[in-house]
């Protein structure tokens, strides 16, 4: 640690992890005029919060754990999370095939319509059901499957609402430190010296803070031994990490709805169309040991989860046709011992050690409930820092998100209309990843080649050099894996052209 007479930066918040808890806890913090500090280890969203199934939604299955609250919770986060972020929050329709065996109509019909009244619904259409025979979502189904139910929940670009948090809390005069691990940080009086390294150049630097909140996500426990040397028993024991592992395979179907599967374990299983070519499937849940950055989707999760939808597709799919899996671990908090790790619940629980300098620790959680979980989380810390108790964060758009009346194709249209040049997929591609902000990155541009240098598919320098400019993107993997999906686009030399112009960027930098 720095000796006491070095000059140090100043905070009344640093936010430890750069994923949706630790980014909507600092952007909540940044508005109510707090000065805030977030550092992230890795790259923002770089874990758990770029590997969801990208959904906002209720949990309809939460329902057959009578986890009520939690389901209304999530519910009424909806249609505020669209409002704040249109581009890259929207609308989806699931159908789910009934299978007799495996639950009983009654008790569908009758967990949709508590799923339909629980959360106040007024923008989302409410569910029905459906005859597969003659409905258009039936037409990819086998022939054996003839009643359905239809319902409605969220998409969300996961990453990106990381991302966008981010760019927020900067907006707000707060600081965003990615590739920055928080290695030590102890008591001082009323403030906490924290020891920060840049994971990439390995100097450290001291700042001083009169809270700190951990929000390391599936590291929220060794961040207490480690970092804060105060072993906690209990976060030990009653955190679970559980492993969820998704696959990507070509277009299975030719509709914009989604598909909710029952398995006969019991789980459900989604197959959501994706990145306009490619379908997305998932998700296992698996207990976690070991380093959570190193998880990956094993053999038996790939084959799992294709045995779970050619259960229910005309035209299945094996191993050999995924084209791309990812897997994130996330910390569920839970003091029941459940064994089932689909039972161990989703919500989430704050700790906080109230002493002169304030620690608060952020257990569990969902993307869904990031905001409500946020507010809550500064709202626990403000008296100690003399801030505001307020909820503002759902009534102001995020980065990109004041498209008028939120309305994303009245918005696209216009984008075209002004736009001529700019290809339809790309135009929608664009529109949807960064909404407003795409005129920023545009800019004067009148044609594709004054967008710069074309690395494939529809991604040019143009939008590489926003991306490290105004979203901390620093390698490929940053670009075409988080900001973006350009990866599922790009064939190996195209990333590696990718790679060699941030490795020339980040070069500039560090000599500028």
């Amino acid at each position: 640690m720095s000796s006491e007479g070095q000059q140090t930066d100043f905070y009344d918040v640093v936010v430890v992890g750069g994923g949706i808890n630790g980014a909507g806890i600092a952007r909540d913090a940044a508005g109510r005029g707090l000065r805030v500090l977030l550092v992230e280890q890795g790259d923002l969203a770089n874990y758990t919060s770029s590997a969801s199934t990208k959904l906002v939604h209720g949990g309809l299955r939460y329902l057959e754990y009578y986890e009520f609250r939690l389901v209304q919770k999530a519910l009424k986060e909806r249609e505020v999370l669209m409002g704040i972020a249109p581009h890259i929050i929207w609308p989806l329709r699931f159908v789910m095939p009934h299978v007799k065996e495996l639950r009983p109509a009654w008790m569908i019909r009758m967990g949709l319509f508590l799923y339909d009244h629980l959360g106040g619904r007024k923008k989302l259409p409410g569910s029905k059901g459906i005859n597969l025979q003659t409905h258009f979502a039936g037409a990819p189904l086998k022939d054996s499957l003839r009643k359905g139910f239809i319902y409605s929940d969220c998409w969300v670009q996961d990453s990106r609402l990381v991302v966008l948090n981010c760019m927020d809390v900067e907006a707000r005069d707060g600081k965003v430190l990615p590739r920055t691990r928080c290695t030590g940080a102890e008591r001082s009086g009323d403030e906490w010296r924290v020891q920060l390294t840049d994971t990439i150049s390995g100097e450290v630097h001291d700042v001083r803070s009169r809270s700190i909140v951990n929000a390391a996500g599936p590291w929220v426990a060794k961040f207490l031994g480690n970092a804060m040397h105060q072993e906690d028993e209990k976060a030990e024991k009653d955190v679970h990490l559980v492993k969820g592992s998704h696959i990507v395979v070509p277009k299975m179907f030719d509709h914009e709805d989604s598909y909710l599967f029952q398995n006969d374990d019991g789980r459900v299983i989604f197959a959501i169309p994706y990145e306009q070519h490619f379908t997305l499937i998932g998700t296992t849940d698996v207990a976690y040991e070991g380093n959570p950055a190193e998880a990956t989707a094993s053999d038996d999760e790939i084959q799992y989860l294709c045995d779970a939808v050619n259960r229910y597709f005309k035209h299945g799919i094996a191993p050999k046709d995924v084209v791309w899996t990812y897997s994130g671990v996330r910390a569920l908090y839970d003091e029941s011992e459940e064994e089932d790790v689909s039972a161990v619940s989703r919500d989430y629980s704050l700790e906080l050690d109230d002493k002169a300098a304030p620690l608060l620790s952020v257990f569990g959680g969902k993307i869904t409930t990031y905001r409500t979980l946020a507010r809550q989380a500064v709202d626990r810390i403000a008296p100690l820092l003399n801030a505001s108790i307020t909820d503002w964060t759902g009534r102001s758009a995020l980065p990109g998100g004041d498209i008028p009346d939120g309305d994303f194709d009245a918005y696209l249209a216009a984008l075209r209309k002004s736009r001529p040049w700019l290809p339809e997929d790309m135009a929608w591609r664009l529109a949807r990843n960064y909404g407003t902000c795409v005129e920023e990155m545009l800019g004067d541009a009148a044609s594709l080649e004054d967008l710069g240098e074309h690395f494939g598919a529809d991604l040019y320098e143009a939008e590489l050099r926003y991306l490290a400019e105004r979203e901390w993107a620093m390698t490929c993997e940053d670009a075409i894996w988080r900001r973006t999906k350009l990866g599922l686009m790009l064939d190996a030399s195209q990333q590696e052209r990718v790679d060699a112009w941030f490795t020339g960027q980040n070069k500039k930098r560090a000599t500028a």
